[in-house]
């Protein structure tokens, strides 16, 4: 990450968002905060340099959204995740990850991370994936979708032996209109765009998120996304 000038506006979260730093680089860590201290709605509560220094600050002092890196001494962040997850309020977790890391980060979704974002991934994106996560929006970087997507249908000892099969039975009480919704979400669309492509209101849409979410079974929209990759709804 290196420091731009970004300035684009803030989405609809009003009060400032809140977020934890949490990567045993401090290099890292420097470049996350000067391209986020560039948001004027976003603020950066706390830094971490391992996992276990995460959680706690996250126990003490609720944030919004947790940059978490996978690879952390003391507690590495996939073990972190767990324990994030579980706080109250629960904060949105966007997973920092680097090629060849798909494996940890499928391991990571299936927690319940809200996404992952390239380290190399540029300001506007990070701005746009901290704004995304606590809107309650999927974060998926682009450049390892397809490889975390893939290996997510190939299966593995945490999946069923017939993924498809499974994935087919967990929508199988979708209504046409849910089953549209997880489509829409499987292609990585946030509420406004799957509204304005339904032609519904946004609360409208929440609703249908919130009961897609429910009745599949998916904790997280990132994991509804995945069980569409599975059942072949999403493009």
């Amino acid at each position: 990450m290196t420091d731009h000038q970004v300035t684009d506006q803030p989405g609809e979260h009003t009060a400032p968002i809140r977020v934890l730093l949490a990567d045993d680089e401090p290099g890292i860590r420097a470049g996350l905060r000067l391209v986020l201290r560039h948001a004027e709605d976003i603020e950066i509560t706390a830094e971490a340099s391992d996992g276990a220094e995460a959680v706690a600050h996250a126990t003490r002092t609720p944030v919004d959204v947790v940059l978490l890196d996978i690879r952390m001494p003391v507690l590495d962040g996939l073990a972190a995740i767990d324990q994030l997850v579980r706080l109250d309020p629960k904060p949105a977790v966007v997973m920092l990850t680097t090629f060849g890391e798909e494996e940890n980060v499928t391991r990571a979704l299936r927690s319940g991370a809200t996404g992952f974002l390239l380290k190399d991934d540029g300001p506007q994106e990070l701005i746009s994936a901290v704004r995304a996560a606590a809107a309650g929006d999927a974060v998926l970087s682009p450049g390892v979708t397809g490889l975390v997507v893939r290996r997510m249908l190939d299966g593995g000892p945490a999946e069923p032996a017939d993924p498809t099969t499974e994935a087919e039975r967990r929508i199988a009480a979708l209504d046409p209109t849910e089953r549209e919704v997880l489509a829409l979400l499987g292609d990585g669309m946030p509420n406004l765009e799957i509204a304005l492509r339904l032609g519904i209101g946004p609360d409208r849409v929440r609703t249908l998120v919130d009961g897609v979410l429910n009745r599949t079974g998916s904790d997280t929209r990132v994991q509804a996304a995945l069980l569409a990759a599975q059942a072949g709804l999403s493009s």
